[in-house]
C-alpha cells in the first residue's frame, strides 16, 4: 500500500545544525553532549542524532527520560548517552546494558549500579531540582570512583541566561569545590546560556549546550554565536475558497471578512503544537508574502488570507523558519520557544535537508 502523505512537515537543516554546534564548541573550547530530549526539542529524535553524530564536536548526547535512551541506543550512533533524571531500580540495569550514562545523587545510588555502569555524579550547586549538595556529592563522587564506576560529574546553571550572572558564577564556584576534592573526571556545567555569557570555564571537559544547538539563544545574547534556526515548519494547504464580504470565519465568528476574501485552509492546528493562543496576531510565509491567518485556530487547521496569489490546493506555506521566527510564533502564542518547539506533534513530518 502506498504511504500517505503528511498534511506538515519540519525541515531539519543540517548546515544550519552543524554550524551552531561549530560556533557553541569553539566558544565553550570543549566538545559537546547535545541534548535531544523531548524529541530533540521538537526536531525529531532520529533525524537529529543522525545528523549531529556526524559532526567531530559532538562527545555524545543527553536524554531526559529512560525510554529516549533507548530509543537512542538503538540507532547505534557510536557516541555516548547520558541520562539526566533517576533511572528506577528495575531500569538501571537494562541501561547500564545499553552503555547508558547514569546520572547518580546518593550513595544508595552509587551502591546500586553494576560494575560495568558508568556514572556521571549529579551536584546541585543551586538549581534545587536534582543532584546531592556539595557537602555530599565528594564523599558519593569518592565512593563511585572506587567502585571504578565514575566517568563525570556535572551541575546545572539555574541563570545563566539571566543578565545578571552572580548566581551563575557563584554556582560554579560550589562546582568547583567539589571538583578539587576528587580524582580528574569529565566536568560539565554549561547549558546553552551558559556557553555564550560565560564563555570558556577552567577544568570543563564537555559542554551541554540545548536549546542554543537548535538556533535560539535569548534577546540580550543574540549575536554572541552565529547561531541559525535548524527547523524551518511547513503545513500544505487543503482548500481554497471565497469568504464573501460580511461572513465569519472559524469558531465564534472572530474575524469578519471586510470585502470579499480569498482563504487557503492550511493542514495544521493546535493538536500539532501550533498555538492557539496566537489567534489574531499569527502570520505565515505565502509565496513570499507574510499573510495574516484569520479566525480562530482550530485543532487541525487555520484559515489564512490569500487574496490576489495564486494559491492552489497541495501548496506548500512556510509557518515558521528564518522570516516567520519561531520568537514571533511564541510571542503571538504567549509563551516561549522552548514550548512552541517541543510542543509539535507526530503528526509532523520530521526530515532531515542539506
Amino acid at each position: 500500500m502506498a504511504a500517505l502523505s503528511a498534511r506538515a512537515r519540519a525541515l531539519i537543516s543540517r548546515s544550519a545544525l552543524h554550524g551552531n554546534l561549530s560556533a557553541l564548541s569553539a566558544r565553550s573550547g570543549t566538545p559537546l553532549i547535545l541534548p535531544v530530549k523531548a524529541g530533540a526539542y521538537g526536531h525529531g529524535l532520529e533525524v537529529t542524532a543522525r545528523l549531529a553524530a556526524e559532526h567531530p564536536g559532538v562527545w555524545g548526547f543527553a536524554v531526559a527520560v529512560p525510554r529516549e535512551a533507548q530509543a537512542l541506543a538503538a540507532l547505534e550512533l557510536g557516541r555516548p548517552i547520558l541520562l539526566l533524571t533517576p533511572p528506577t531500580p528495575d531500569e538501571v540495569p537494562v541501561l547500564a546494558d545499553l552503555g547508558v550514562r547514569l546520572p547518580v545523587a546518593s550513595l544508595a545510588e552509587a551502591e546500586a549500579l553494576p560494575p560495568h555502569a558508568r556514572a556521571h555524579l549529579k551536584v546541585d550547586t543551586g538549581m534545587n531540582r536534582l543532584g546531592a549538595r556539595p557537602e555530599e556529592a565528594v564523599s558519593i563522587g569518592r565512593r563511585l570512583h572506587e567502585r571504578g564506576v565514575l566517568e563525570g560529574v556535572y551541575t546545572h546553571f539555574a541563570t545563566s541566561d539571566e543578565p545578571d550572572l552572580g548566581f551563575a558564577h557563584e554556582q560554579f564556584r560550589r562546582f568547583q569545590g567539589v571538583l578539587d576534592r576528587l580524582p580528574p573526571v569529565l566536568a560539565h556545567a554549561s547549558n546553552g546560556g551558559g556557553i555564550l555569557s560565560l564563555g570558556e570555564l577552567p577544568g570543563m571537559a564537555l559542554a551541554r549546550p540545548g536549546l542554543a544547538s537548535y538556533g535560539f539563544a535569548p534577546a540580550h545574547l543574540r549575536g554572541v554565536a552565529p547561531l541559525r534556526p535548524v527547523m524551518t515548519l511547513q503545513a500544505r494547504v487543503t482548500h481554497v475558497h471565497t469568504a464573501r464580504a460580511g461572513e465569519t470565519v472559524s469558531y465564534g465568528g472572530l474575524w469578519t471578512a471586510p470585502r470579499d476574501t480569498r482563504l487557503a485552509t492550511v493542514g495544521l492546528g493546535y493538536a500539532d503544537g501550533y498555538p492557539r493562543n496566537a489567534t489574531g496576531k499569527a502570520q505565515v510565509l505565502v509565496q513570499e508574502e507574510r499573510r495574516a491567518v484569520v479566525g480562530r485556530i482550530c485543532m487541525d487547521q487555520f484559515m489564512v488570507d490569500v487574496t490576489g496569489l495564486e494559491v492552489q490546493t497541495g501548496d506548500w506555506i512556510e509557518v515558521w523558519g528564518r522570516q516567520v521566527t519561531v520568537s514571533e510564533v511564541a510571542a503571538w502564542g504567549e509563551t516561549v520557544e522552548y514550548e512552541v518547539l517541543t510542543g509539535l506533534g507526530e503528526r509532523v513530518e520530521r526530515i532531515g535537508v542539506a
